[in-house]
């Protein structure tokens, strides 16, 4: 059983910053990608940052420069740190991340449970 648990979200003003952490926890064998997505109301989940393994980094236009997506490999935990915040960055965030159970097994997708984030003007 893998869990993934999203932490940090919370309501900031424009040009404020926030920090949101997630932790893999259960039976993991490795870690290859891992994702940081955002939904807003009415519209389709999208995706803001990855990170693999080794550390190589991509971010949707709208972020870049103002996100960083970073991750602590021995604690299985991704983070992203979220500055210069605008209204429109107002969403769910969801974490996810590939990984094996097992030396024997499918690398398989997992989701957070999302933390809302919330920035007004």
């Amino acid at each position: 059983q893998v869990r993934m648990v999203e932490s940090g979200g919370g309501s900031v003003k424009a040009g404020g910053s926030l920090r949101l952490s997630c932790a893999a926890s259960g039976s993991i064998f490795s870690i290859n990608v891992m994702r940081w997505y955002c939904q807003a109301p009415g519209k389709q989940r999208e995706l803001v940052a990855a990170i693999t393994s080794g550390g190589s980094t991509n971010y949707a236009d709208s972020v870049k420069g103002r996100f960083t997506i970073s991750r602590d490999n021995a604690k299985n935990t991704v983070y992203l740190q979220m500055n210069s915040l605008k209204p429109e960055d107002t969403a769910v965030y969801y974490c996810n991340a590939d990984l094996r159970t097992d030396k024997y097994s499918y690398t398989r997708s997992y989701w957070g449970q999302g933390t809302q984030v919330t920035v007004s003007s």
